[in-house]
This record gives structure tokens, C-alpha cells and sequence, in this order.
């Protein structure tokens, strides 16, 4: 009998390690990598700033999903199978240690992405996996009465039993996948910055506030709601809680040609009520003091100037003479101050989208195509998505290993 002949289409975080769990699983099968740069894991390098989230250090499945706007309840189940606990194991069998950060995410105790990179290729190339660089894939074909006809860019045809795509969110991925009959779920941008045109807090680039609550409102409705850090840029707004409202929001902010109202509340941690006493409590304390330098409250005090200024108040006005109006409006801006988002940024450590193949007509017991035999994904290509914080990666070596394991099993 003939061993498999196994090709993975995709020579990323997914590619290669749904290669390497396939030669793994069926030393006898022959599994060929195809990529089409002349750069093998190109996102990995230079993803989380050079140093590569790994994962994340969240080891309970039903926690785990839900860093996931789009996949999670598909991922549950693997999960079980293949989760960030099991990356961890898989990466120190293979000699890379990973540390945990305070905010949970994972990276390889060098702090450099080449690290992962240099493990992945080894291993790939220990176990056989034959890769192929600036190899472009144009079309497939499926053959009778199995397999599949693979016709690259340079003319040349490969045939193989089962295929893996795993091409991430480039294009071609998705219309070899639709020409098997696979529906795309049309991809957008997720986790990105909020551009808002407002000189004045663009001024104040570089500060951050944590916690900070936001709540999205598109066309005067309530959308979602996200607490954590925030940065201020030279266009906007960034942080984790920023990015996490984007991958949640990617969609309806999408429709809305990322045109919407955020609405900010400084002090998460009070309620309305308690800021206006601290507030109160301060015009009486200092009375005789200047608003914009006597704040009361634990905000940076460049932000705090900032927000008085948007409550009408001016540098020179002291807390004995502010009016009632001035005081509910600077508690208004403290705890619900309104920006409008008018487009949006990029996040340069992440290139994530949300779409792609319909999770329905994907096994995920064996990330096997409902729809063709022998035709399996992993990775970005599926429509699933994570929050920032090595999720993305953790959801690709979940499906890449489950597909290459399932790929390798003999008939």
C-alpha cells in the first residue's frame, strides 16, 4: 500500500504545525508544506512586537472560549482536545520554555519571536515535512474517485490524497474554498484603534488610564461594553479595551463605515453618585483653587485639564464659583463623556480579520470539510477570531493540530 500523500497549503503558525502533527501522527505519510513568499512564518516573527504571544494562560476550556467573538462555541469542543495548557507541554517537549506575563498572555522566556520560528522549522524538518518556499498555489481540483489536483503558479500540478488549508486570510484560500462549494463568511478587519478627530485629546498622546469603561453606540443604540486599559494616541484611542470593543464590534462598526459614538466613563471603579461627592468634596476643600489644578480625583492630571475643559470650564475658574450646570457637566464628562469614532486605525503587533469558511460545514472533532472528503482547514482561513492576547494563536494551533492529527490517520 501506498504511504499518504498529505499537502498543507499555508506556511504560517497553522501550516506548520498541522504539518509537523501529521508527520507526527503517520511517520509513513509523505507531507509536503507549500508557501507561497520566500519568508516561512512571517506573521509569527514579527507578531507581539517581535516577541510572539504564544498563548494565553487560561487553562479552562469554558474560559477559554470566551476570547472568541467569532468561534467560540465551535472551539469548545476542541478545546477539550488541544488547549493553551497543552501549547505550553508541546512547546517545552521541544525545548522552548514560555513565561506568563501579569496580563496573562505567554511568551517564549527569550522574548524573541525567532525562538518559536526556529523550533517550528526544526521540528517540521525532524519529522520529514518537505517545505517548499515561493511556491504560490493557483487552483485545486478535486479528483475521482479521491485526492486532489493542486496547480501552482509556476505551471506545475501536485497530486495528494488529503489537503490542509491553512492561507490564513489571503484570498486564495477563500476562493479554493468556495470553488468546493464552501460559503465565505465575507472577512473584515477585527482588533484595530479608534480614529477621533479631536486635536485636543490627540494632544495628550501617551497617556493611559486603567482601568476605563466603554460602551459602543452605533446610530444612538447601544452596542457592547468592554473595561480595561486605554491608551491615548496621536489619532485616538488604543489599549486592550479599545481592541477588544473593535473585535467585538467588527462587524456592526463594518456596516457603519466605522462611524459611531463611545461613550467613556474615566472612573469605572465609582458610580456616579460617588464621583459627584468626591467632586463636591473637593470644591470644599479648595475652595479658593483653581478647577483645572485641584482635581480630587485619580486621573493623570494632563487628562483631568482636558476633561474640565470639555465640561466649559475655564483654567482660571475656581471651585467656589462653579455653578450647579458646570458640576453635573463635569461629572457627566467623567463618567459618560461622548467621542465620536470617525474611522479606524491599525494595531501593528496584530493582522487578524474576522470571516471566512462557515464554521458549520467544518468537523470540528477533525477539522475535516463537511462538504469534501480529504479537504481539511486550520487557522485564520476559518471565521473564527480572537480578542488580543495570544487567543489567535492559540485557536490556530488548536485546529492545525487536530486536522494534521485526523489528516495522518491511515484509512
Amino acid at each position: 500500500m501506498l504511504p499518504l500523500n498529505i499537502v498543507v497549503v499555508g506556511g504560517g503558525a497553522a501550516g506548520f504545525f498541522g504539518a509537523i502533527a501529521c508527520a507526527k501522527a503517520n511517520p509513513h505519510a509523505h507531507v509536503t508544506l507549500l508557501e507561497a513568499s520566500r519568508q516561512p512564518l512571517a506573521k509569527v516573527l514579527i507578531s507581539g512586537g517581535g516577541r510572539c504571544n504564544v498563548t494565553h494562560a487560561c487553562f479552562e476550556p469554558a474560559r477559554l472560549v470566551q476570547n472568541y467573538p467569532r468561534g467560540g462555541k465551535a472551539l469548545r469542543g476542541a478545546f477539550s482536545r488541544f488547549q493553551a495548557e497543552d501549547t505550553v507541554a508541546w512547546f517545552t517537549d521541544h525545548g522552548v520554555h514560555l513565561k506568563t506575563e501579569a496580563d496573562g498572555r505567554m511568551f517564549p522566556i527569550t522574548d524573541n519571536s525567532e525562538t518559536i520560528v526556529e523550533c517550528l522549522i526544526k521540528a517540521a524538518a525532524k519529522l520529514g515535512v518537505e517545505l517548499r518556499i515561493g511556491t504560490p498555489v493557483v487552483s485545486v481540483t478535486k479528483l475521482s474517485p479521491a485526492g486532489f489536483e493542486i496547480i501552482l503558479k509556476s505551471g506545475e500540478t501536485k497530486k495528494c490524497d488529503r489537503l490542509l488549508l491553512a492561507t490564513g486570510s489571503n484570498p486564495v484560500g477563500y476562493k479554493i474554498a468556495k470553488d468546493f462549494g464552501h460559503h465565505i463568511e465575507p472577512p473584515v478587519p477585527s482588533l484595530f484603534t479608534f480614529n477621533i478627530p479631536d486635536p485636543k485629546l490627540r494632544s495628550l498622546a501617551g497617556v493611559s488610564v486603567n482601568p476605563v469603561q466603554l460602551r459602543l453606540s452605533v446610530d444612538g443604540k447601544p452596542q457592547l461594553e468592554q473595561t480595561g486599559p486605554l491608551l491615548i494616541t496621536h489619532w485616538g484611542m488604543s489599549g486592550p479595551a479599545v481592541l477588544k470593543l473593535s473585535a467585538w464590534g467588527a462587524r456592526v462598526l463594518h456596516q457603519n463605515r466605522y462611524q459611531a459614538t463611545l461613550l467613556v466613563n474615566w472612573l469605572p471603579d465609582l458610580h456616579k453618585e460617588q464621583v459627584r461627592q468626591k467632586i463636591l468634596a473637593v470644591k470644599t476643600e479648595w475652595a479658593k483653587k483653581a478647577i483645572a489644578l485641584h482635581r480630587g480625583v485619580d486621573l493623570p492630571h494632563r487628562l483631568w485639564q482636558y476633561i474640565v475643559s470639555r465640561a466649559d470650564i475655564t483654567p482660571e475658574e475656581r471651585w467656589a464659583g462653579i455653578s450647579n450646570k458646570k458640576l453635573n457637566q463635569l461629572v457627566q464628562e467623567l463618567t459618560q463623556g461622548e467621542y465620536l469614532i470617525k474611522g479606524k486605525g491599525v494595531f501593528k503587533e496584530e493582522f487578524v480579520t474576522c470571516g471566512g469558511v462557515n464554521l458549520k460545514e467544518v468537523n470540528f472533532k477533525t477539522m475535516e470539510s463537511k462538504l469534501i472528503p480529504g479537504l481539511y482547514f486550520a487557522g485564520e482561513i476559518l471565521d473564527i477570531d480572537g480578542v488580543t492576547g495570544g487567543f489567535n494563536f492559540q485557536s490556530a494551533w488548536t485546529t492545525s493540530y487536530l486536522a494534521g492529527n485526523s489528516m495522518g490517520l491511515s484509512d
